[in-house]
């Protein structure tokens, strides 16, 4: 079941077209990530999710009917600019902030302590906001994020700030709330983070989505055919016997197990490949090579942007 759909999403600002026709359908208890490079249109669009500004065509639905005003309760939205109040201090904020999402107080408290404990950061209830590093703050406006358990969380560059140890930290906390049924719309340059947690993306560029789909499905998409192979054994010239087969991209030699990166060309099966390979040396290890996420949006950004220019 969809929790979320955007449909044919058009915002205008003043002849500067943030998103044209943009659609999104936001799977229940998935991670999906909405991609793009700076001011491809990212941020109005979750803007606009939160009903903090409004389309000026398109529709937005929430569990299956029209989005509501009320809606905006189900949602906790983390965005890439903090906005805590330094003079507070954090545990005042944190139940403030609390209850503004429609906690009581008392709930607000228990809920607040099991989070702070969990992120070993009970010694700062007490203290201001300004004295907290960018990190420790960041951990408080998380908690003040997910605290009242929204349907729909929405992460923008959620690890910004963190140390490694952190971002896991940060990390396996979204993986365990997909776990329990909230669903998350996260935004992110980190693509190695995107490989890792997310289910489903959307890529946005210059106001258009020009690629959608699950993860695996889009890096299966993008694959070139390239295998990376390990070898013992004399190096024969297979390019020149074998040149309609494939197509040698790199070519280790200098220690005992030698690498090659090798394209096959032409439409050539696995099977075929790796049978001409067995008769000109010994293969240790014999692996097709997927694209990363970043090679993908890379990929489609870059060829988006010369198909726009022509």
């Amino acid at each position: 079941m969809e929790i979320f759909q955007a449909n044919n999403i058009v915002k205008d600002y003043a002849g500067y077209m943030a998103l044209s026709s943009v659609s999104i359908s936001v799977k229940e208890a998935s991670i999906f990530g909405l991609l793009g490079p700076n001011g491809a249109g990212k941020t109005t669009l979750i803007r606009i999710i939160n009903q903090i500004t409004a389309p000026d065509t398109g529709e937005l639905f929430f569990e299956g009917r029209p989005m509501k005003s009320e809606d905006v309760s189900q949602i906790g939205y983390l965005p890439e600019e903090r906005g805590l109040y330094k003079k507070m201090k954090v545990g005042e904020q944190a139940l403030y902030l609390a209850q503004l999402k429609g906690m009581s107080k008392n709930d607000a408290l228990k809920n607040l302590k099991i989070w702070f404990e969990k992120f070993e950061i009970q010694a700062w209830w007490g203290k201001k906001v300004e004295e907290l590093s960018k990190g420790m703050a960041q951990k408080v406006q998380f908690i003040t994020t997910v605290i009242h358990q929204p349907r729909l969380l929405i992460f923008d560059e959620p690890f910004s700030g963190f140390d490694p140890i952190n971002t896991n930290l940060i990390k396996n906390e979204i993986l365990d709330l997909k776990k329990n049924g909230t669903t998350i719309i996260f935004s992110t340059h980190d693509m190695p983070s995107v490989e890792e947690i997310c289910d489903h993306i959307a890529l946005i560029n210059q106001s258009k989505k020009i690629l959608d789909g699950q993860i695996d499905e889009v890096r299966e998409k993008f694959k070139s055919n390239t295998f990376e192979i390990e070898f013992r054994g004399e190096t024969p010239d297979i390019q020149k016997d074998y040149g309609n087969y494939l197509k040698i991209l790199e070519l280790d030699e200098k220690t005992q197990l030698k690498q090659m990166k090798v394209q096959l060309l032409n439409g050539h099966s696995n099977n075929e490949f790796l049978k001409i390979l067995m008769n000109q040396f010994e293969i240790v290890s014999f692996k097709e090579l997927i694209p990363s996420m970043n090679d993908v949006f890379i990929h489609v950004v870059e060829e988006n942007n010369r198909a726009i220019k022509l």
